[in-house]
């Protein structure tokens, strides 16, 4: 339940500061520990990154992560009962030699060699393919049914690094896994700890990628408004916090028991002096319309090679139909690295042209509706990385976003349990189930 500034004076045991998913994560987990909870939000809405626009019937992300139906939290987070998943339909489609190519995608490690024979064979592998699918069908099957701490134990290293030692066929690396992986960690360089880069390649291979239904600022809204009405408040700057306040330019000090930084990693680092600051990687997505849909069907469409800008594309209203006024296509389009900060019009008339490729249909005409770029929209993770950064500074004083976990929506609900768990520990409140749950987590 939201409410603004203007209303009245907040007395509650835990200010959380942050209304995005890890701050509203651990509001829930405490709410449902009997503790008083208040979220300040300086935006006017709750969400932080996970936001969608509206313009002309169209709902339009500002962020290019995708969700995955192997995401733990989606399940565990009290609140998102309700959220609708909208698949893909599964496997990708990989753009490769001026053609789409279509491959599998696994739920379960029982079908992974089943997919990998699928990958082998449209990144033609080799004559002796036998052998390079075997190789891929044990590689996918084993990172698939391998336990999260086990992954996480491996040695770490940069993901590009370690590409080539995995006994698989070049360009089965090339074509499919690291333009696939590169899309998924928001990172073309492959700079990204090769554990948190497993982490996210055994997800792939465990469930299937998807939308939120009506946009990415759904799974926000769903989490505050379960929350007690009063909790959420925005339109609230925070200036400073300390292990008993948090002093904002609306209300001065606010006193309270346990202070919780749920805030992105820069403001975050501004709040607590000393935090960190890590690196990030840019991104820009952009949302155009044309008068039919390139592609009827709910792809993801992969961009192997570096023939253009767009690493990853999509016909948006077919995966979810709701994001577009009916009979008009929504093509979202993600962009990463140096090329997401080209001057937008430079942007524009390359991705077109790599579009117009992509799906076999010209681009000149499409409307372009929207351009975010964010500078800072995926929190780095080089190796080493630490899955698992301290969430407690000092009793009365935590800190969680997914610059403390992994760089996901799944990092991102995940540091907030861990947090939440933290407070409710100094605090003398036992939490034994949850306690369990983040044991094996």
């Amino acid at each position: 339940m939201l409410s603004s500034a203007r209303d009245t004076a907040i007395d509650a045991d835990v200010v959380i500061v942050g209304a995005g998913l890890a701050g509203l994560s651990a509001a829930h987990r405490l709410t449902a520990a009997g503790v008083t909870v208040a979220v300040l939000e300086a935006a006017p809405h709750v969400g932080g990154r996970m936001a969608t626009d509206r313009a002309d019937g169209f709902r339009l992300d500002r962020t290019a992560q995708l969700l995955n139906t192997s995401f733990p939290e989606l399940l565990r987070t009290p609140g998102l009962d309700a959220l609708v998943l909208k698949p893909f339909t599964p496997g990708v489609l990989v753009h490769a030699d001026g053609r789409n190519q279509r491959t599998a995608e696994p739920r379960t490690a029982k079908r992974a060699f089943t997919t990998a024979r699928a990958l082998a064979t449209a990144a033609r592998a080799s004559r002796a393919g036998g052998l390079d699918q075997a190789r891929l069908g044990t590689a996918l099957g084993r990172l698939a049914a391998l336990p999260a701490h086990r992954v996480l134990a491996r040695p770490d290293r940069p993901t590009a690094e370690t590409l080539a030692g995995r006994g698989l066929p070049a360009r089965t690396v090339e074509v499919f896994l690291r333009p696939l992986l590169a899309s998924l960690l928001c990172d073309p360089d492959l700079t990204t700890s090769s554990r948190c880069a497993d982490l996210v390649l055994r997800g792939y291979a465990r469930g299937r990628l998807c939308l939120p239904a009506g946009g990415a600022d759904t799974v926000p809204a769903l989490l505050a408004d379960l929350l007690p009405p009063g909790t959420v408040r925005t339109g609230v700057h925070a200036k400073a916090a300390c292990t008993t306040s948090v002093t904002t330019a609306e209300h001065g000090v606010l006193r309270c028991r346990s202070v919780v930084v749920a805030t992105g990693a820069r403001a975050a680092a501004e709040l607590i002096p000393g935090l960190r600051l890590p690196g990030f990687h840019p991104v820009t997505v952009l949302h155009h319309t044309a008068d039919e849909p390139p592609l009827r069907e709910a792809s993801l469409i992969i961009a192997a090679g570096r023939h253009g800008p767009v690493a990853h594309t999509m016909v948006a209203s077919e995966v979810d139909p709701s994001r577009a006024p009916a009979g008009r296509p929504l093509i979202t389009s993600t962009v990463l690295g140096a090329a997401a900060g080209l001057p937008l019009a430079e942007l524009d008339r390359a991705a077109r042209a790599q579009l117009a490729r992509v799906y076999g249909a010209p681009a000149a005409g499409w409307r372009l509706l929207a351009a975010h770029h964010d500078p800072e929209a995926v929190p780095a993770m080089p190796a080493p990385h630490d899955g698992r950064r301290p969430v407690r500074l000092l009793s009365g004083l935590y800190v969680c976003g997914d610059h403390r976990d992994t760089s996901t929506v799944q990092g991102a609900l995940f540091s907030g349990r861990r947090a939440a768990l933290a407070v409710l520990r100094d605090l003398g409140i036992r939490a034994p189930q949850d306690a369990e749950e983040l044991q094996a987590a």
